[in-house]
């Protein structure tokens, strides 16, 4: 997807970006990642940059406690025999609000790492956000966006965003489980998502006791509480959409 600077979002066509690429909203397997980091502003800030700032003071004033940090936007992806390639730009947290608001999410991608806790009695575990966050409520892995943090040598470092979200926000390490081999992806809506398995040697109720008690200790208490997954069930809690093929993925598998 090559972009232009002074396009109009609104009247250009995106829908071939995932051309070749699995169904939305399933799981595969991928090769690798490598996700560069250019210099300057992403085209989307430049060519929105008035809505953008009308949007942010609309989501404040609805949530005076956002934060309009940096994270990875993505320009454009594709995926080939070498895994899942792109580009993108370190973009304000304001802007990927307003892209998200729009309904065919023209003009960016959006790249986040999910590690997918597995505990030993063959569970997985997951966070529900606090109120005060963009997500409230809804229930997912302990993720976050690419940060500037996780840039080494102009390219993310997916598992380095891995490592350091799930430490934040659940105070477990990622060192301390067994990594499944290989990373997967899935994508819905011009979101995509990366995933690893990593297993730990306790079971959900011990690593949800665990994370609870971290909430009490944590800096930045952006999270509500840790829920154990038995079940594929899309109602047993309120997910976030790009859970949902994922617990779909996990449950098939270890039915299978």
């Amino acid at each position: 997807m090559k972009t232009n600077l002074n396009m109009n979002f609104a009247n250009t066509d995106f829908s071939d970006d995932f051309a070749g690429w699995p169904p939305e909203a399933t799981v595969f397997p991928i090769a690798g990642v490598d996700l560069r980091v250019l210099p300057g502003t992403h085209p989307f800030v430049i060519a929105e940059e008035a809505a953008i700032g009308e949007n942010w003071e609309r989501e404040t004033a609805a949530n005076p406690a956002l934060f309009d940090g940096r994270l990875v936007f993505l320009q454009q992806l594709s995926l080939t025999e070498e895994g899942i390639l792109g580009e993108g730009y370190v973009t304000p947290f304001s802007a990927f609000m307003w892209w998200r608001r729009q309904p065919q999410r023209q003009g960016g991608l959006h790249v986040f790492a999910y590690p997918v806790l597995e505990s030993s009695d063959g569970a997985l575990v997951a966070i529900r956000m606090g109120a005060h966050t963009a997500n409230a409520g809804q229930v997912y892995f302990a993720a976050g966006s690419l940060e500037a943090e996780d840039i080494v040598d102009g390219r993310c470092d997916i598992e380095a965003n891995m490592r350091r979200e799930v430490h934040e926000e659940t105070g477990l390490d990622l060192a301390h489980s067994v990594a499944g081999q290989g990373l997967f992806a899935s994508y819905s809506n011009r979101t995509v998502t990366l995933l690893r398995l990593f297993r730990f040697g306790m079971t959900a109720d011990e690593m949800v006791e665990r994370i609870e008690s971290h909430m009490l200790v944590a800096e930045d208490q952006e999270i509500a509480g840790a829920v154990a997954i038995r079940s594929a069930d899309h109602s047993a809690h309120p997910y976030n959409r790009a859970m949902l093929p994922v617990i779909d993925w996990y449950f098939d598998r270890a039915g299978a």
